[in-house]
């Protein structure tokens, strides 16, 4: 798996939910995925980081057993932003997310661009941020079939899924948020190209409060029931103080960086 694809992965470090449970939440099960949209958007708008940064140890597992390990520096910028430096900030290689475009950096350089985003990034802080026809409309390409939803447990907790009517059906494209404090906590969706690829079970876990939100500090990636890519987060912060020229991969060196400037 080359360093642009676990990028696509590294967004999912940032799902998360507002830092106080509400008393007056709705939790009957919605009759369908936009209206679960909608109540998280309901829940957390205006109450959301609008910036955050944080620290990623990334442990991957190839198939023929070799472990590759590395460090990445993230920054979200709200609703839809997320850089990411790969190992040292000072040598400028990295990559930029929007909700629907990839600009590959190498020693400060765009070297690729690619027209199309990830599955992830719309519930980083979109869906919490924006109106819900934007988030629609950027989870279109993946295929969720939101008039599919149900009520499940997910490590001891309620939980809606939506993409699967049946707790069987492991195959279809599906999130899985909490009820309580609206934070996703399971996908199941083909992160590969090839056309036999099976769904991604990716797992994030151990929330911590962040700047008004929650953050999991720990993702799992699993592919046929292995651990592929582990991430485990550190020195995370809210509402951090970032130019906008940060977040533009034409400028990606031009600004002091976050982690360098401490």
């Amino acid at each position: 798996m080359t360093t642009t694809k676990l990028a696509r992965l590294a967004c999912l470090v940032l799902l998360a939910g507002c830092a106080t449970s509400n008393p007056k939440l709705n939790r009957s099960v919605p009759a369908t995925g936009v209206e679960l949209l909608q109540r998280m958007h309901d829940a957390y708008d205006g109450k959301w980081y609008k910036t955050l940064t944080f620290v990623q140890k990334t442990t991957l597992t190839r198939a023929n057993g070799v472990v590759d390990m590395s460090t990445w520096y993230e920054a979200l910028k709200s609703p839809d932003r997320l850089r990411i430096d790969f190992g040292d900030p000072s040598k400028g290689n990295g990559a930029l997310y929007t909700a629907d475009s990839l600009y590959v950096v190498r020693a400060g350089k765009i070297t690729r661009t690619v027209g199309s985003g990830n599955p992830f990034l719309p519930f980083v802080a979109g869906v919490y941020d924006q109106p819900v026809e934007t988030t629609l409309r950027q989870l279109a390409p993946y295929h969720f079939d939101l008039s599919r939803i149900r009520a499940d447990t997910w490590q001891g907790k309620p939980v809606y899924v939506v993409g699967a009517t049946s707790p069987a059906d492991l195959d279809s494209p599906q999130f899985w948020i909490e009820r309580d404090r609206l934070q996703p906590v399971r996908f199941l969706v083909k992160l590969s190209p090839a056309p036999d690829a099976k769904p991604n079970d990716i797992r994030l876990e151990s929330y911590v409060p962040v700047g008004g939100g929650w953050l999991a500090t720990h993702v799992a990636i699993m592919e046929g029931g292995v651990v592929r890519q582990a991430e485990d987060y550190s020195d995370w912060r809210g509402n951090v103080a970032l130019p906008n020229d940060f977040f533009i991969a034409e400028k990606w060196t031009e600004v002091q960086h976050w982690f360098r400037g401490k």
